[in-house]
């Protein structure tokens, strides 16, 4: 998963992951030199937007974050039924809260700290 590293919403996010995945999933901030390289590769990179990478394929947006519900214990997993509403208004949805969120939230103040028990899962 790569997350923007100067967002509060995301690093609370990663927290979250780190705490109620099921230990598979591996974080670099998208001011990375992993997540400087992937954005690279891309088209059209999105600006405002987590990406997921499983197997070969890159997912953003709203698609992002139900891909990652895969990989949630229970009963998070659950969440991925928000699938059945259709991407459109969940990219609408997520551009809403992408846009808001600083302001909400205000920057981020420091990068996710996590517990060395779960440092290795961290690329860059």
């Amino acid at each position: 998963m790569l997350f923007d590293g100067d967002c509060r919403l995301c690093n609370g996010a990663v927290t979250f992951l780190l705490a109620h995945d099921r230990g598979a999933l591996r974080f670099a901030s998208l001011q990375s030199a992993t997540g400087q390289r992937i954005l690279r590769q891309l088209p059209s990179p999105p600006a405002e937007s987590m990406l997921f990478l499983e197997d070969g394929h890159i997912f953003d947006r709203s698609t992002a974050a139900l891909r990652i519900t895969r990989w949630l214990r229970w009963p998070y997993r659950l969440l991925g039924a928000l699938a059945l509403i259709p991407r459109p208004v969940r990219d609408a949805m997520y551009d809403w809260v992408a846009r808001n969120r600083r302001r909400w939230l205000g920057p981020a103040q420091c990068q996710v700290t996590s517990p060395p028990e779960t440092r290795d899962r961290f690329i860059d």
